[in-house]
């Protein structure tokens, strides 16, 4: 594959028409009802009720039961929250035109937005989130192909194309055999950006397999059995220093220059680090036993939806792979930084932040969300099965295992069809505070509320 070199001027026989873009040259949507910045900015904070808590003491846990546009504007008048925000995940509605239903065949949310509206509607919530975040923070909005690309346009406009980090590419199910006159469609996108080039990054890895070992690391030291692979010691561009010099009487490439400078690759090839070829070129040895792991690439295969992949869910639609927040989680914040989730749905972000030991707030406008996020606090999510009918449940208490999502030692891989009810699978969650906007606390939630605090109390 050709390398491109970087550099601002064109140097071959054709005219230099072309010159480095700049801010001013981004590219923006535009649409019918787009609101002015400042307009957005001035979004009334939401009016919330905090609901009473049995646990005494002040928490640094949210959730927010509400329209999130007001919930977010009413953070950003919160120190304690504006500009502090490490992490941010979104998974909003995908403008399916389709309402969702949870497997009690409850309905969840609706999803009829399209076009602009749905665009707008988005765009105002990521003006919002772009000024919870903190400085060295992130954001991930989890979309399919239907808005994922008109939603890079627009994250450009609001974080900026120079915060843009990437597009992952995640395998959302199994194979569709009944797919016609197209292929299958088994992916969907998380798009990446930070506020700022200084960020967050814990870069993740995964273990090797003997396979891959093999795969990546072929050779094998005769002195030491080490297992190696030969990278090259040059790279693109030209340099004028000792970078660009000859080393052991060789030149580098043309239009290339060493990554080392003389005095490091002498020192290298001292330690026996140099492969020299039988017509006397050098390549630097990696080996395998210094290796992290495998580093994550942007094509993730195996975190299919729960539906797909879990033994154990929560029955909210479109919910999704506990393991895929741990990873989002693990890679962009560390321990006790702020992590928000403004389409909380059934809770997985809130759950996965609480157990990597993060703060989180937590924000839905729907009862079936909030009433499943009291659920899984408390009891966690429920092995698949048959829903329609079962015995009383028998709750499970287990360790976090190393890997989390992993099964503890004193669970089972696989359940006994006679074994009753569904098994915890998260730790219980009893330390946050419940938010609700005043239009929506019925005796419902109440009911539903003092319910959770019960049984919090209990635990």
């Amino acid at each position: 594959m050709a390398t491109g070199v970087s550099k601002g001027r064109w140097t071959g026989s054709l005219d230099n028409t072309g010159r480095a873009g700049s801010a001013a040259d981004e590219i923006q949507l535009s649409y019918a009802g787009k609101t002015p910045e400042a307009h957005v900015m001035a979004t009334p904070p939401g009016v919330f009720t905090a609901l009473p808590r049995t646990e005494d003491g002040a928490t640094t846990n949210h959730l927010y039961y509400g329209e999130n546009l007001g919930a977010l504007a009413h953070l950003l008048h919160d120190p304690a929250v504006a500009g502090q925000v490490r992490l941010i995940y979104i998974d909003p509605p995908y403008a399916t035109n389709s309402v969702f239903q949870s497997r009690t065949l409850t309905d969840a949310y609706a999803d009829l937005m399209g076009g602009a509206q749905f665009i707008e509607f988005l765009r105002k919530r990521l003006i919002l989130l772009r000024e919870l975040l903190a400085v060295d923070g992130s954001i991930y909005v989890h979309l399919d192909q239907k808005m994922a690309f008109q939603a890079k346009i627009l994250l450009d406009e609001v974080f900026g194309a120079k915060n843009f980090r990437g597009i992952i590419t995640r395998r959302k199910c199994n194979p569709k055999n009944s797919t016609s006159k197209t292929y299958g469609n088994i992916s969907d996108y998380l798009l990446f950006y930070s506020k700022t080039d200084d960020y967050v990054w814990n870069r993740p890895y995964e273990p090797w397999t003997a396979t891959r070992e093999a795969e990546e690391y072929p050779y094998v030291e005769q002195t030491t059995g080490r297992r190696f692979k030969k990278v090259p010691v040059h790279a693109p561009g030209v340099r004028n220093g000792e970078t660009g010099e000859p080393w052991r009487g060789k030149l580098p490439p043309p239009g290339k220059h060493w990554q080392y400078r003389p005095s490091e690759l002498d020192a290298m090839d001292a330690r026996g680090e140099i492969y020299w070829s039988p017509t006397g070129n050098p390549r630097r040895k990696l080996y395998l036993d210094v290796s992290k792991g495998l580093a994550v690439q942007d094509i993730w295969w195996e975190l299919r939806d729960a539906h797909n992949q879990m033994v154990r869910i929560t029955g909210y639609p479109t919910e999704k792979n506990p393991a895929l927040l741990e990873r989002l989680i693990r890679a962009s914040s560390n321990a006790g930084d702020l992590v928000l989730d403004c389409f909380a749905g059934s809770g997985t972000t809130l759950v996965v932040a609480d157990q990597l030991d993060r703060r989180w707030i937590g924000m839905d406008n729907s009862e079936e969300a909030l009433r499943t996020i009291f659920q899984r606090f408390t009891h966690g999510s429920e092995r698949m099965g048959d829903f329609v009918s079962r015995p009383p449940a028998v709750p499970v208490r287990r360790q976090v295992a190393p890997s989390l999502f992993d099964p503890a030692p004193d669970e089972p891989a696989a359940l006994p069809a006679a074994t009753p009810g569904p098994a915890v699978f998260e730790h219980p969650i009893t330390e946050f505070a419940c938010h609700c906007a005043p239009e929506l606390l019925s005796a419902d939630i109440r009911q539903l509320w003092e319910a959770n605090q019960a049984r919090t109390k209990r635990a």
